[in-house]
């Protein structure tokens, strides 16, 4: 039995997510005995990338986003990617499902790219957190404090800022996701 037994996690995605960033962490969450469910805005598969301009492999959808709520996990887990977060911006059902954690004091995860969902959610402002270079500025601008590090979490709320930083955000969200609810991860 893992840390995270009895732990369902949500993995929100869309065509275009780096593919590791989705792959790495929910192998490590199901090494440590959670359910993690992939959940998209459309049935049957959804396809990765490498970097912005290679597709690689497809990953099957378990729920549809117009399925889920927030209730019924422990955790979310939202990978990057160039395509996948503008995607997911798209749906107001998914942004409504990322405010419902945030609300409720449950664990969040972003990677890279990611936390261009964290915007469109309007959970940044006062927060603190990374992401890769490029969304540095919007993240500023919507009042989040970015620092340049491998892994930071704020009260339940984790981000790193690309591939490379794997190996600490899987361990991050493992223990994060362990402890549950925290009374200071809010909007």
């Amino acid at each position: 039995m893992g840390r995270l037994s009895n732990k369902n996690i949500a993995v929100v995605a869309e065509n275009g997510f780096e593919e590791t960033e989705l792959t790495s962490p929910v192998q490590r969450l199901k090494e440590e005995g959670a359910t993690v469910h992939i959940i998209s805005s459309k049935s049957g598969t959804i396809q990765a990338m490498k970097g912005d301009h290679e597709w690689t492999i497809e990953v099957p959808v378990d729920k549809l986003i117009d399925e889920v709520k927030a209730e019924d996990y422990h955790g979310l887990l939202l990978p990057g990617g160039v395509l996948n977060p503008d995607k997911v911006r798209q749906s107001e059902k998914a942004i409504q499902f990322v405010k419902d954690f945030f609300a409720a004091g449950k664990p969040v995860a972003a990677i890279c790219h990611a936390p261009q969902i964290l915007i469109t959610a309007e959970v940044v402002n006062g927060r603190k957190l990374t992401s890769t270079k490029p969304i540095k500025i919007d993240l500023i601008n919507a009042g989040a404090e970015w620092f340049d590090e491998e892994v930071v979490v704020d009260q339940g709320l984790v981000t790193s800022r690309s591939p490379d930083d794997l190996p600490a955000f899987n361990d991050k969200i493992v223990e994060e996701y362990a402890e549950g609810i925290h009374e200071g991860q809010h909007a």
